[in-house]
């Protein structure tokens, strides 16, 4: 079996190799890293048969364009974004259009272009996965260490990527239906540093509007808005500790400040509360001036809206059906309907007027 390879033709601004993440080494300075969204890469990966920690693209603003080559693969797209299937240059094939939340099959030598639709940020998973060396257990890119994913940075024009072997018994899947993100303000549990913000603070921040400045990357996202205030007894300072992903930092200048995967690993900032995990996903697909308000809910809330998240994704995997071309009836589907209720009678008249 020939080795195959992915070629980047053009990467977009912000095209980077993702996994789920490297743990167990922030005690030395590392963050997780990983996908923003790891639900949509889990669901890509599932669509072309891998494990759900394998290694795809992530991309944000403007979608990449791909080539395979050294054999037939399959390719899934996951999130808000659309693109096209295309055969060699000068050959006769009829350009493909890529839905996102299903598989295709991608041919040796064909090219994918994607651009997003509507929002900034989307995956790629390939059969058998992105098959760069680790870097501490993970494939992730860690842009600002410049280690991980392929030569630690973003994905350039002419790179070419090894990929894993694929599962060639795997056919084009798809999902009955996308996977929701929530809408509405976004959960948020309170602490570590709570009792360092006036009440008039927690009335701003749980009320007010925000919105997300052009200072947001995968490090965190500064928020624009309502100063909160500090305690004035106890100031806008703390011993550095730990932070966690989706910790919401307060600096000395009163404006939020939410940590996301490439962030650092401790702060010396007070931290009014923490997202919660089951909403961290939706900071994926935030741009500037989109707009951020919070509700604060308890540990428990949060890790009930999880569980019940984790058990959508497992009926969505389970439930993938064959991926059907554009216009297929499922014969099979009209036969066991209940239909007999709509039945009209040609000899019915419902006019009300006699005639037939």
């Amino acid at each position: 079996m020939s080795e195959r390879f992915l070629e980047v033709l053009d990467p977009g601004p912000a095209c980077t190799v993702q996994d789920l993440g490297r743990v167990g080494y922030q005690a030395i300075g590392v963050p997780h890293s990983g996908a923003l969204d790891a639900l949509a890469l889990r669901l890509a990966n599932a669509l072309v048969g891998n494990d759900a920690d394998a290694a795809g693209l992530e991309f944000r603003l403007v979608g990449p364009s791909l080539c395979i080559t050294g054999g037939p693969s399959l390719i899934a797209v996951a999130g808000p974004a659309t693109g096209r299937l295309s055969g060699p240059e000068g050959s006769a094939v009829t350009p493909i259009r890529v839905d996102p939340w299903r598989s295709y099959r991608m041919e040796d030598g064909w090219a994918l272009s994607l651009e997003p639709e509507g929002t900034c940020f989307g995956y790629v998973a390939i059969s058998g996965g992105v098959a760069v060396s680790p870097f501490l257990g993970s494939r992730a890119t860690y842009h600002r260490a410049g280690f991980g994913g392929h030569e630690g940075r973003p994905l350039a024009a002419g790179d070419r990527l090894p990929l894993g072997p694929d599962n060639r018994s795997v056919r084009p899947l798809q999902l009955r239906s996308p996977p929701e993100i929530s809408e509405g303000p976004i959960r948020v549990i309170p602490g570590p540093q709570a009792e360092y913000f006036t009440e008039a603070a927690w009335k701003t921040f749980l009320t007010a509007d925000y919105r997300v400045s052009r200072e947001a990357d995968r490090m965190g996202v500064r928020l624009e808005g309502k100063t909160l205030e500090h305690d004035p007894n106890l100031g806008a300072d703390i011993v550095s500790d730990g932070l966690a992903d989706g910790a919401i930092q307060v600096p000395g200048s009163g404006l939020p400040i939410v940590l996301l995967v490439d962030r650092q690993t401790v702060g010396g900032y007070p931290k009014i509360a923490v997202v919660a995990s089951v909403d961290l996903r939706r900071f994926a697909a935030l741009g500037p001036g989109d707009a951020v308000s919070f509700r604060k809910i308890s540990v428990d809330d949060a890790e009930q809206a999880l569980i019940a998240r984790e058990q959508r994704v497992a009926e969505l995997i389970a439930n993938m059906v064959e991926a059907r071309s554009p216009g297929w009836i499922d014969v099979a589907a009209l036969w066991t309907a209940n239909i007999a209720g709509e039945a009209v009678s040609g000899l019915h008249d419902d006019r009300g007027d006699g005639h037939r």
